[in-house]
């Protein structure tokens, strides 16, 4: 009740600051500040041809933005998987590339790698709250691997943030605060969150300096549901509040509890350093991430006769016998620091040659996970639990690029370079007596290994007149694992057995090519071709592990993914912005699927098995205008129609013919923005997608249940005021209507935002 009460004061406090004579007077004064960013002429965009799409920090104003994934949940052809604010789970997916297959987009921020490229699905998500959403000056997304600048991990895309770098003495604050109504199953209650931001930059001389911190605090509504797996056990508990309904697969369940609120805390500092050598420039960037998860509130439906909840055992309710494991409504608890340091350097070498270099270490300092055996209520728990502890793990990148703007035929330009990537992981898992504090002395399993790839490429593209482009690129790629590891324990032996891994070597070439033609002032045509090969990650070659709540089944035979993918743009430019038509094709080879199945009690059991080949076909709409109908009224507008297929499946035929998991026929954004001054807008914003499948045989066609793939239709809406004085107010609300929806998890409900930010 208290915190309703907060939210209703602090936007009675807005509406009435909002509302007064001088908010609402017209001022036509412009207050975007002009922004510097430091790598606006070097981000690689490939050929003229390449499908992109650029966001500055005026595209943003009708987003509820708490954290960086919301900056670009609304792009074209592009899927955030964030099942509430401060996830860390927060996957992409883009164009025909599922929002599971995170080693097939990346990002980079300043030219730091975000993407998380050690492990997969939920867990492989880019590490966005390295970068904080207010830092963010502007945005490029690039679609598909028609650039030989990046590797075949932007099979679906690449996103490209840039921050500020401040020119002047300046201080910013924000705060957010939100709240979520969520009811589902057996849980009905209000969770609230806020971020607070703060920043300091100045300019020294030819020193430029950054400092942020930003800390989000959230609570989170239920993540996962349970069921029980029936039983013929004799004896059994009656019970009640069990909650009977299908699963994604319409089997009929006895539903008897929930993971609860999770609590998420992130603390994350930031250091830039900015320096001019005379014609050469440098960015020092080291940012540290404190996190902590929190599930310590499960709740069970359950309840015996004498009213108390039951928390595991064999219960009967109206004819339904279930066993119910101890673990499934045991406590967690999740403590992660992370520190990346990146440094970029450019400048001149030569007439007309200019030199990038970046370099970049991501270190995984601590990430420990703790779980119980059973409920802390539960008679039976005694303390025991499990402890995952990530080892050594990380990465390492260094690249060098060269853009020669002056060669001796005109509108030719090449950019070559070289790059290496280094990554490790190593996971171990160990039996604890005592879950809270853990127990590093016994282990359950381990695995691990490393991979490298070294790559050096070259991109020309040549204006060959005023009506013609071309681009011609080729990357290769020298791939390789080792070190690789899993436990496999022989009881006879006194020591924990460990089993190694081969090495692996494969060198593969990726070759671009694209031709664009300008046919008036305002038609554009382009097509683009790129060939691209997705190496295997540490954790689908050497990840293998039994702990007590899943499964992983490695495979280190594993293959690269071989992609062919086509574009063709037909773009037209009218007033106010432009109309783009987007006809997109991917035939892949070797597809890495990764499979999770739920068994009855929660156990997760997860494989990587190769499908033979998929191909998805998309035609994408995108209206990007400007006082579009009346003035002041700004629109972003996207459609995209997918279809992705198993085409072919050696190992299990009955799938071919199915829709690929995770796409969906259609989905579609929208933001409108009017502009009642230079001071005051107010937006609407949309957000579509037909519902989709789960599972490569396609019989999860149950919707609105836990574990569905639904589609939904989301409004949100979003108003800021900025005052004179530096000060900016704004209320928003996401899901406006309270829609249920689940992708596999539950999307958040309807969400309330309260902002205030001040410069000074």
């Amino acid at each position: 009740m208290l915190k309703r009460r907060q939210l209703s004061l602090a936007i009675s406090a807005i509406l009435a600051l909002a509302c007064t004579p001088a908010a609402l007077a017209q001022n036509d004064d412009p207050v975007v500040e002009e922004v510097v960013v430091w790598g606006a002429q070097t981000q690689g965009r490939g050929a003229a041809a390449h499908p992109s799409s650029l966001l500055t920090q005026q595209d943003l104003v009708s987003i509820n933005v708490a954290t960086t994934e919301d900056v670009v949940k609304f792009e074209p052809s592009l899927v955030i998987r964030r099942r509430f604010i401060g996830d860390s789970n927060g996957t992409m997916g883009m164009r025909g590339s599922n929002m599971f297959q995170t080693s097939r987009s990346m990002v980079f921020a300043d030219g730091v790698p975000l993407h998380y490229l050690l492990q997969s699905r939920w867990n492989g998500a880019p590490r966005w709250t390295m970068v904080s959403a207010s830092e963010i000056a502007q945005v490029e997304v690039l679609y598909g691997p028609f650039s030989a600048e990046f590797s075949g991990n932007s099979m679906g895309g690449v996103v490209l943030i840039e921050s500020a770098i401040p020119q002047e003495r300046e201080f910013h604050f924000d705060s957010s605060y939100f709240s979520q109504n969520f009811s589902a199953y057996g849980f009905d209650d209000t969770v609230t969150g806020h971020k607070v931001f703060l920043s300091y930059g100045d300019k020294f001389g030819d020193t430029s300096v950054y400092l942020s911190y930003n800390r989000l605090d959230s609570e989170s509504q239920p993540q996962t549901f349970y069921f029980g797996a029936n039983t013929n056990a004799a004896a059994v508990s009656a019970v009640s509040g069990g909650i009977v309904d299908n699963d994604e697969r319409s089997v009929s369940r006895l539903w008897f509890g929930d993971t609860g609120v999770q609590d998420t805390l992130t603390d994350n500092y930031k250091l830039k350093i900015g320096h001019d050598f005379g014609e050469w420039e440098a960015l020092l960037n080291v940012a540290y991430e404190d996190r902590f998860n929190g599930s310590n509130s499960p709740n069970s439906y359950l309840r015996n006769a004498a009213g108390a909840p039951v928390w595991s055992g064999n219960v009967v309710q109206s004819g339904w016998k279930n066993s119910i494991p101890a673990a499934r409504l045991g406590v967690s608890e999740q403590e992660r620091d992370s520190l990346s340091m990146g440094l970029r350097l450019r400048g001149p070498v030569a007439e007309g040659v200019i030199l990038e270099a970046n370099l970049n270490q991501f270190e995984i300092l601590r990430d420990e996970n703790r779980l119980s055996l059973a409920n802390p209520a539960d008679p039976v728990y005694n303390g025991a639990g499990e402890v995952t502890k990530f080892g050594d793990t990380g990465w390492k990148s260094a690249e060098a690029r060269l853009f020669f703007e002056q060669l001796p035929v005109e509108g030719l330009t090449l950019i070559a370079g070289a790059r290496h990537d280094a990554y490790e992981l190593n996971m171990d898992i160990f039996s604890a007596r005592n879950h809270r504090v853990g127990d590093f002395n016994r282990y359950s399993s381990r695995s691990g290994g490393e991979t490298r790839i070294d790559a050096v490429f070259a991109q020309l593209n040549w204006e060959i007149s005023s009506r013609w482009d071309a681009g011609l690129g080729v990357r290769w790629e020298s791939f390789e694992s080792d070190s690789g590891y899993f436990s496999r324990d022989v009881a006879s032996t006194p020591q924990f057995d460990l089993v190694s891994v081969p090495k692996t070597s494969r060198r593969e070439a990726s070759p671009k090519f694209s031709l664009g033609y300008q046919a008036s002032e305002n038609w554009r045509f382009a097509w683009a071709l790129g060939k691209a090969y997705r190496f295997p990650i540490v954790e689908e070659l050497f990840s293998q592990y039994s702990a007590y709540n899943a499964v992983s089944v490695a495979n280190p035979e594993l293959q690269p993914e071989d992609g062919l993918h086509q574009n063709l743009m037909i773009e037209q430019q009218i007033a106010g912005g432009y109309l783009r038509v987007n006809v997109f094709q991917e035939s892949i080879k070797d597809v890495i699927e990764s499979q999770a199945e739920t068994l009855p009690g929660g156990l997760t059991v997860r494989t990587f098995i190769p499908v033979d080949e998929i191909e998805t076909r998309g035609v994408e709409f995108i209206a990007n205008v400007d006082d579009v109908f009346i003035p002041n009224l700004d629109m972003r507008f996207n459609v995209v129609n997918t279809d992705s297929e198993i085409v072919k499946n050696r190992p299990d035929p009955s799938i071919e013919g199915n829709v690929y998991p995770r796409m969906p026929e259609w989905r579609g954004n929208l933001l409108l923005t009017y502009n009642f001054s230079a001071r005051w807008n107010a937006g609407v914003n949309y957000q579509y997608a037909s519902d989709s499948f789960g599972r490569n045989d396609n019989t999860d066609r149950e919707d609105g249940v836990y574990g569905a793939q639904d589609g939904f239709s989301r409004v949100g809406l979003k108003s800021d005021y900025n005052f004179a004085n530096g000060l900016k107010l704004g209320l928003g609300i996401d899901n406006l209507t309270d829609e249920v929806a689940y992708v596999a998890h539950p999307w958040p409900g309807r969400t309330l935002y309260a902002n205030v930010s001040y410069d000074f």
